[in-house]
């Protein structure tokens, strides 16, 4: 994975992201349960992408559904993977399922 994608390991964690970027935040939330385990790998990768492609104009955050569970509901998160668009630290897009790079660059562009 990129290593511009932050991983935090709490909440609190998640939150001092958050409120530190000074560009809009794309949280993208996994499962570690069986049936999410492979989806949300493959969207390591697409996320790494954007976020080496967006370096500058985006931060990017994978938070663990169990290990940010604040979070998680704090943004209405049902399934992994899902993806919250933030700015100023406000969700203003959602999205769930597994995407391609292509399908979250449209997806941001629509929003940012």
């Amino acid at each position: 994975m990129a290593k511009r994608v932050h991983r935090p390991r709490e909440d609190a964690e998640f939150d001092f992201i958050l409120g530190a970027s000074g560009v809009p935040v794309l949280a993208y939330f996994i499962g570690t349960w069986p049936k999410a385990i492979e989806p949300c790998r493959l969207m390591d990768l697409v996320v790494g992408d954007i976020a080496d492609d967006c370096a500058g104009r985006l931060t990017a955050v994978r938070a663990d559904i169990t290990r940010c569970p604040a979070a998680t509901e704090r943004y209405g998160v049902t399934g992994a993977p899902s993806y919250v668009l933030l700015k100023e630290g406000e969700a203003v897009a959602h999205a769930s399922g597994p995407m391609t790079v292509t399908g979250i660059r449209n997806f941001l562009d629509s929003h940012l």
